[in-house]
C-alpha cells in the first residue's frame, strides 16, 4: 500500500507530474482541489468565497484526511494545504511526501499564462505577480521543506521532460 503526497506552490506541476506518475505506476491519482470541487459541486474559488479562508481550509483539511485513507494513491495537494492545521504532519505520518521545488522564474512563467484560471492572481501586473510568488513562497517554504523528499519540478514542459521526471521520481521513491 502506497500513499504519495505531492506538495508545492501553485504552478509547481503537482497535477501534471502526479497524473503521469500515477499512470506509470498503476496508482490512483487524486487532485485534492478537484476532489473537493466534485464533492461540493463548487469550484475552489466559489468555496473560498462562500466559506472564507478559515472555512475553506477546514474543508480542505477534512478532504485531505479522507483521501489520506485511500490506498495506492498519489495526491496532488493545493499549494496551501501543507501550511494549515496539522496537515504536513498528517501527510508525513500517512505516506511519502514530495516537495516539488521550482525556481521563482519558472513559477512566474507558468502562472503568468494561468492568471484567468486562478482568481487569486487576476489583475496582477507582472511585477505584482512576481512579488506575490516570492513572498508566498518564502512564507510557505518552512512547511514545504518538512517533506520527506525534495524534487526538481522545473522540467515538466514537454512529454519528454515529464517522462524523465516520472522516471526520476520513481527512482527517488523506489517505485
Amino acid at each position: 500500500m502506497r500513499r504519495i503526497f505531492l506538495i508545492g506552490y501553485m504552478g509547481a506541476g503537482k497535477t501534471t507530474l502526479g497524473k503521469a506518475f500515477a499512470r506509470s505506476t498503476g496508482l490512483t491519482f487524486v487532485d485534492l482541489d478537484w476532489y473537493a470541487e466534485e464533492r461540493f459541486h463548487r469550484t475552489v474559488g466559489q468555496l473560498f468565497a462562500e466559506r472564507g479562508e478559515d472555512g475553506f481550509r477546514q474543508l480542505e483539511r477534512n478532504m485531505l484526511h479522507e483521501v489520506g485513507e485511500f490506498e495506492d494513491v498519489v495526491v496532488a495537494t493545493g499549494g496551501g494545504t501543507p501550511c494549515f492545521f496539522d496537515n504536513m504532519e498528517y501527510m508525513n505520518a500517512s505516506g511519502q511526501t514530495v516537495f516539488l521545488d521550482v525556481p521563482v522564474d519558472v513559477l512566474f512563467r507558468r502562472l503568468r499564462v494561468a492568471t484567468r484560471q486562478r482568481p487569486i492572481l487576476q489583475g496582477k501586473t507582472d511585477e505584482e505577480l512576481r512579488s506575490f510568488i516570492v513572498s508566498a513562497l518564502e512564507a510557505r517554504l518552512p512547511r514545504y521543506t518538512q517533506a520527506h523528499y525534495r524534487f526538481d519540478g522545473s522540467r515538466l514542459e514537454s512529454r519528454g521532460q515529464i517522462a524523465a521526471s516520472v522516471a526520476g521520481l520513481r527512482e527517488l521513491l523506489g517505485v
